[in-house]
């Protein structure tokens, strides 16, 4: 089965604005998604009939929202195959999840000399925190290298592998659309005694997902690439870490008991889940799976992956050496995301061209500043595809990058 483009886009009420009296082109889903209808009317629906606080009172409408949000803490378990719902912790981003992470685990497991190894790929999302840990503890934050095609360099990887005490790695890479071997590399970091978490923010808005077949210790990811709400991400880990690591805030609905000496912390999730969650965003998060479910993962990845080949073969057809494409060629082991440099036109110049034709591509460091500098580039301009992206899209941005080369030519 494939995707029926037409009728996917119209769910997305946005698409259907113009911009410049031009269709919206919308090639930025990289950053975050667009939301098609049925997640709109979830969250409507949510505070219309459903408004009020969760795990808190025993009248109708209070046991009715906590329903809800316990019954989207079950579909996204299921979405990743996750063991057991319970091991499902609802954040505001993935960057508070691998914070989560850094400061809990790692505050209670990491000592000096120890080793937390990462990717040249990563988000700032999956640097800093691990640097703010290595200048608290005196640990390393150790760097895989890259191939010339963006892709791990893995040669030496015995002895990367030496002191480490964590691997957190992207299972797709947010500049590139590198998909690093995270099977691999968990096997590699249990095979040391180490843990691995895989920040699958990129990942998992398009292709199945699959805990077990990652076989990691930790996963995030966020709602806003999903087709979900903003305000809303996700922190799979294994119960037996989960349990034995010490909550990371402090206050209502973490606690079991609270006296003058002090606090029981409350059973998993809800141990990290302090204060009154986000708790339509929930709510539009497990409609957001329930969309991408429908639709099938498989028939994404199969969408995603042809209109990937097409972009790369159409740019490259039409700007030869003129255009240049990070990452890898080789589609099976690359997403739908372009960075792109064209001739001598600065990326912001660029996409402010493009946006005057309805193309909206993001420009900049991508939150990747050390991966920027392996490229030898301060920025990039960035179209990324998705679900409801098509053929026509890819013109666009053809054309788009055309009229820029003519604006900018001397």
């Amino acid at each position: 089965m494939t995707l029926d483009t037409a009728a996917v886009k119209a769910d997305f009420p946005l698409l259907n604005n113009l911009i410049n009296d031009r269709p919206i082109i919308y090639l930025d889903s990289g950053a975050t998604s667009q939301k098609p209808q049925q997640v709109l009317d979830a969250l409507n629906h949510y505070y219309e009939h459903l408004n009020a606080n969760v795990h808190r009172g025993a009248y109708y409408l209070a046991a009715a929202a906590t329903d809800a949000t316990e019954n989207a803490r079950l579909r996204v378990a299921n979405f990743i195959n996750a063991p057991a719902d319970r091991e499902i912790i609802f954040t505001k981003n993935a960057t508070e999840a691998i914070n989560l992470v850094s400061y809990t685990w790692g505050r209670a497991n990491l000592n000096a000399g120890d080793v937390v190894l990462i990717s040249s790929l990563e988000h700032h999302a999956n640097i800093v925190p691990w640097q703010q840990l290595a200048a608290e503890k005196g640990c390393e934050v150790r760097w895989i290298p890259l191939t010339d095609d963006g892709q791990l360099d893995l040669t030496d990887l015995d002895r990367m592998l030496e002191g480490v005490k964590m691997v957190a790695i992207s299972a797709a890479s947010n500049v590139l659309g590198t998909l690093p071997p995270v099977r691999l590399l968990a096997d590699a970091a249990h095979a040391v005694g180490a843990l691995c978490l895989v920040d699958a923010s990129q990942w998992v808005p398009h292709r199945p997902t699959d805990v077990a077949e990652f076989d990691c210790d930790f996963l995030v990811f966020t709602g806003h690439k999903m087709c979900g709400p903003t305000g809303i991400g996700v922190l799979w880990g294994r119960a037996e870490l989960l349990e034995a690591m010490p909550p990371f805030l402090g206050g209502g609905e973490m606690i079991l008991n609270v006296t003058q000496e002090g606090f029981t912390a409350n059973e998993i999730p809800w141990k990290f889940e302090a204060g009154t969650p986000p708790i339509a965003e929930m709510i539009g998060l497990g409609a957001a799976v329930d969309y991408l479910e429908n639709l099938g993962m498989e028939n994404i990845v199969a969408h995603e992956t042809q209109l990937t080949g097409y972009a790369l073969r159409t740019l490259g057809d039409r700007f030869g050496e003129d255009l240049i494409i990070h990452g890898p060629q080789d589609l099976t082991i690359r997403g739908g995301v372009l960075s792109l440099c064209y001739k001598d036109v600065h990326p912001h110049d660029l996409s402010q061209v493009l946006d005057e034709r309805g193309v909206c591509v993001r420009a900049g460091h991508h939150c990747a500043k050390p991966l920027m500098r392996l490229l030898g580039v301060g920025a990039t301009a960035r179209a990324s595809l998705y679900l409801y992206n098509d053929e026509s899209d890819v013109d666009a941005l053809a054309d788009a990058l055309e009229a820029a080369g003519q604006f900018f030519a001397f």
